[in-house]
């Protein structure tokens, strides 16, 4: 069996979560299976070239994000949600569906010029994604590609990256 026929076969799908009408496809299951995330970081890190630095973003995108970077040798960034980091950081703002949000990272992840590939666990509007990049140009970084585990495809997620010329990888596409 295929990695991605793997991945979506472990895949749980729960209707009405967060909210009714939603279908939430619920990665956890793969987290039970250490075969399957080993095989899930080999391909996500094989479908990278040029990569300086893993940006990851809270909190599923640290699951796999890291790993990727490990199977790259190269560093793990960790964005976050707005007050969650320890040290000084720098801050993008983006509107979502029903308000707003803030993410950060620190003001010395990224330096002048690295190449950096932004992880998710799942790619929906692109709104996260988007404003991960963002950050990382901010600094003075390039995008060098984005990854996920899961792309909801009628969400419209790709395009909304388009802009930054990178490479979109998504394993699953529903």
């Amino acid at each position: 069996m295929s990695i991605d026929q793997r991945v979506r076969a472990a895949i749980r799908d729960v209707p009405d979560f967060p909210k009714p009408g939603i279908l939430f496809k619920d990665i956890t299951p793969i987290l039970l299976d250490p075969a399957l995330c080993s095989a899930v970081a080999d391909e996500l890190a094989r479908s990278v070239s040029g990569t300086d630095a893993v940006v990851g973003v809270e909190s599923r995108g640290f699951l796999f994000g890291m790993m990727i970077a490990e199977r790259l040798q190269v560093p793990f960034i960790t964005v976050r949600k707005a007050g969650k980091l320890p040290y000084r950081t720098v801050s993008y703002s983006y509107d979502l569906e029903y308000g707003s949000a803030t993410i950060e990272m620190h003001v010395d992840a990224v330096r002048p010029d690295m190449r950096c590939l932004v992880h998710d666990d799942l790619l929906a509007t692109g709104g996260t994604a988007a404003a991960a990049a963002e950050l990382i140009r901010k600094q003075g970084g390039q995008v060098a590609g984005f990854s996920f585990l899961v792309e909801l495809s009628f969400l419209g997620g790709v395009s909304a990256l388009g802009h930054f010329n990178a490479p979109v990888k998504s394993l699953v596409t529903y």
